[in-house]
């Protein structure tokens, strides 16, 4: 999933606490990015997001003084974190029925 493929701007998908995911409701810069390392881990990252503080010595610290100072690229970063939280819901919901 790379961010050119990512899910419509207006899914309706929502989490556990029934909030719209592409709403960000509670979701620190933090928790987005700790989930993507986890999800991708910092290579694939570098290769779904083509930024240096993901490439070049990545750290949670470099990541959020850098995204916080570049709207661009904290778009983008917050666009896949939607994506794959849509997805792992939308995979939820899909093997209940």
């Amino acid at each position: 999933m790379s961010t050119d493929e990512l899910l419509p701007p207006f899914s309706e998908a929502r989490d556990e606490s029934g909030h719209l995911i592409r709403e960000l409701h509670g979701v620190t810069l933090k928790v987005i990015i700790e989930a993507l390392v986890q999800r991708f881990g910092w290579d694939a990252l570098a290769d779904e997001i083509r930024i240096n503080c993901f490439a070049v010595n990545p750290s949670i610290k470099s990541s959020l003084t850098f995204l916080r100072r570049t709207p661009w690229a904290r778009a983008k970063v917050e666009a896949l974190y939607v994506a794959m939280r849509t997805e792992e819901i939308e995979a939820r919901v899909a093997s209940r029925t």
